[in-house]
């Protein structure tokens, strides 16, 4: 059995970080494992620009970014796997991987990395009425199919689902010659960063119906229309309400589902909310040495929060692999409550964090006027006053350690909405 210190499941913009975090933080054996043909993951079909405003400070597209980290991995000579699938990983930090070269091969890691990402929900779990015909794609598909591949997907398009990528491909079809006809929405609000609606569909005259759904679909050897009809408060469709559109193409843009199925399998916690793992201060599950970052923990908006998370894992897995880490002495709980879906991450050791621990989740609602507020066991102790929240935008808090430490007894961190007086 090959050992190695730091395996890292998956070579996207998350792995990428992870692995150049490791490597400057002193772990010379390191082994990324990519299924794809090449390492940047999805950014590699994200040609728009947009990307690194945060890391960089300055506007790259998705495959400039991923070659930035993809430079540093290959100048510290970490060592990479293309078209490898991991089929397994156990409880003993065992990874059982395959690939034409190698055969199957089991690793025993001393610390893994899970950065596998997320996929599209796709057709079959929307239960859409109709029958199965060509023209129907998910919106990450149609993007791949047309930035990577070279083919146009469609002339006359609606789109279902207001998720940041659907939102750009409505701009590229529209740029390409297509006629985007609508974006629907189940939700009364978008699913995407505001920035993209305004440059993907205002800019271009696509209009956004929120509170919309597909009814039914039309055409056996490929969809030749649908039908749209508004939803109520329950999401049902309501009657009187339908809209008929004429169209050669359907793409789905309706959420994302973190790629869990290997850490389920090695028995690791997973949040309900997030379907990503439970994690501490250190990105640590609750199995030691297995840390997780970027979408497989939650989705994020900004492939630059992706990198900073991962950086982190990193640097944290290191110091595992090392014997660095700090003692955990106790544990403290964070939660969300009053619009606050979820945090990430969800336990901390006031001894054992950083001086700043930035901590990141996702309100339920479009909220106006509301604060961020932050209790330590029902005592307030920071308030952030927003004009405006929503679900598409991720938001944080910054927890200070030093501030922590006037809490000696700490059992629970609380972040909640409130609204303004």
């Amino acid at each position: 059995m090959k050992e190695c210190d730091v395996v890292i499941i998956g070579g996207g913009p998350a792995g990428l970080a992870a692995a150049a975090a490791a490597r400057k933080n002193g772990v010379e054996d390191i082994l990324i494992l990519e299924r794809d043909s090449r390492l940047g993951g999805i950014l590699n079909q994200c040609i728009h620009n947009g990307f690194g405003l945060h890391t960089f400070k300055e506007e790259l597209t998705g495959p400039e970014y991923a070659a930035r980290y993809i430079r540093e991995v290959l100048d510290m000579k970490i060592p990479y796997r293309l078209n490898s699938m991991v089929v397994d990983i156990n409880d003993k930090k065992q990874v059982t991987v395959i690939n034409r070269e190698e055969g199957l091969e089991v690793i025993q890691a001393k610390a893994i990395i899970l950065a596998m990402g997320c996929r599209e929900r796709p057709r079959g779990a929307l239960n859409t009425p109709g029958y199965r015909p060509a023209g129907i794609y998910t919106a990450g598909t149609a993007q791949r199919l047309m930035n990577i591949e070279g083919y146009m997907v469609g002339k006359e398009v609606v789109i279902l689902g207001s998720g940041d990528i659907g939102l750009i491909m409505a701009r590229r079809l529209t740029l390409e010659g297509a006629k985007v006809k609508v974006v629907a929405e189940l939700m009364p609000y978008s699913g995407g960063l505001k920035r993209n609606i305004v440059q993907c569909l205002d800019d271009y005259g696509i209009p956004l119906k929120l509170s919309h759904t597909v009814t039914n679909i039309e055409g056996k050897e490929r969809i030749t229309g649908l039908t749209l009809a508004e939803v109520g408060p329950d999401r049902k469709p309501v009657p009187g309400t339908e809209e008929h559109y004429d169209c050669d193409t359907l793409l789905l843009s309706c959420g994302l589902i973190p790629e869990n199925e290997l850490s389920r399998s090695m028995g690791i916690d997973m949040n309900p909310v997030t379907s990503g793992p439970m994690v501490n201060d250190r990105l640590q599950t609750g199995l030691p040495g297995v840390f997780a970052c970027g979408n497989v923990l939650h989705v994020h908006d900004l492939v630059d929060y992706v990198s900073e998370e991962a950086t982190k894992a990193g640097e944290n897995a290191a110091k595992y692999v090392l014997g660095h880490e700090a003692q955990a002495i106790h544990t403290v709980t964070l939660k969300g409550e009053n619009g606050v879906r979820y945090t990430v991450p969800q336990t901390l050791s006031p001894e054992a964090m950083e001086d700043l621990l930035t901590v990141r989740f996702r309100v339920a609602d479009i909220y106006k006027n509301r604060s961020i507020v932050v209790s330590f066991d029902g005592k307030e102790v920071q308030r952030i006053p927003k004009r405006i929240m929503a679900p598409g935008e991720m938001e944080q808090v910054i927890l200070q350690k030093k501030k922590l430490a006037e809490f000696p007894d700490l059992k629970e961190i609380v972040i909640r909405t409130e609204e303004e007086a």
